[in-house]
């Protein structure tokens, strides 16, 4: 069976109906507590790192993790005072992911073009993940 629409095409289309922000954007509010950094790469590309203060939802599980009523659920997706903007690699399947929660009825989720590979050329802050561990212990 022939592949009638490409991946690039369905990105576009995810784009083209979610809420996109820059690096600029995403660092300009890096301070603002409404606003929550989803990580969806696969754990193998976070030995690299990840933004300094993103929690990681791997793609593979993030719709259920965000479903109330799935037994994966994670209560931290519940919180609709909250803006959850996700990011990956490039861009591309945060864009695919931002779109599969607003087809499952968020308002609240928004996608960070050009993902980790932008942020790290930007130089944003980054942690590992042994940082992240102990910054969040130390909160606990």
């Amino acid at each position: 069976m022939p592949i009638t629409k490409s991946s690039s095409a369905l990105v576009a289309e995810a784009i083209a109906q979610v809420t996109t922000y820059t690096v600029a954007d995403v660092q300009a509010r890096l301070q603002d507590s409404q606003m929550q950094l989803v990580d969806i790469r696969d754990i193998r590309e976070l030995d690299r790192g990840t933004v300094l203060g993103a929690v990681h939802a791997p793609r593979g599980m993030l719709e259920f993790w965000v479903d109330p009523e799935s037994p994966y659920h994670k209560p931290l997706f519940a919180d609709e005072n909250r803006e959850f903007v996700l990011f990956c690699g490039l861009g591309w399947r945060s864009a695919l992911a931002a779109k599969a929660l607003q087809d499952m009825g968020m308002t609240n989720v928004a996608h960070m073009a050009g993902g980790w590979d932008a942020w790290v050329q930007a130089a944003g802050p980054t942690e590992t993940l042994e940082q992240q561990k102990a910054r969040r212990a130390a909160k606990a």
